[in-house]
């Protein structure tokens, strides 16, 4: 009559799984049995999971509105460049005012004018010009009256 022997690769493999589980049985101090330790696990792991969600989301609002400002300083510049360009253009068709000696600067609406005027009339109609177009919310009129 023949045997069957296991390995002795097997025997030492259930004797490694063996010694491991009645370790982790017979710890002292703790009294926490397998299933409670896996809920506290994976209460500690939904936690965690929370922490990172709020943190995500918080970084996703943070780069929306970063984002939504850099929209609105695009959006303003090239609203500027339109004023600027417009009272450039209106300057040109004045026969008494020269756009090349008059500069006209645009931020956030508020127009700034250097440069000269050949009279008081003219000073003030290029003024006059400015606040006429659109968008612009303020004059400041620095022109000089002569050359």
């Amino acid at each position: 009559m023949s045997t069957i022997t296991p390995s002795r690769l097997t025997l030492t493999a259930l004797a490694c799984v063996a010694a491991l589980t009645l370790a982790g049985c017979d710890r002292p101090g703790t009294t926490q049995t397998t299933g409670e330790k896996v809920d506290a696990a994976i209460t500690t792991m939904e936690k965690k999971a929370e922490t990172v969600g709020a943190e995500v989301k918080q970084g996703a609002e943070a780069a929306k509105d970063s984002a939504g400002k850099a929209m609105d300083t695009a959006t303003d510049t090239a609203r500027d460049a339109a004023i600027t360009t417009q009272i450039s253009a209106d300057l040109a068709r004045d026969p008494e005012l020269s756009a090349l000696m008059i500069n006209v600067d645009t931020v956030a609406g508020k127009v700034v004018l250097k440069g000269s005027a050949p009279n008081d009339a003219a000073r003030e109609r290029a003024a006059a010009k400015a606040q006429a177009v659109s968008g612009v919310m303020a004059v400041d009129n620095q022109l000089r009256v002569g050359s």
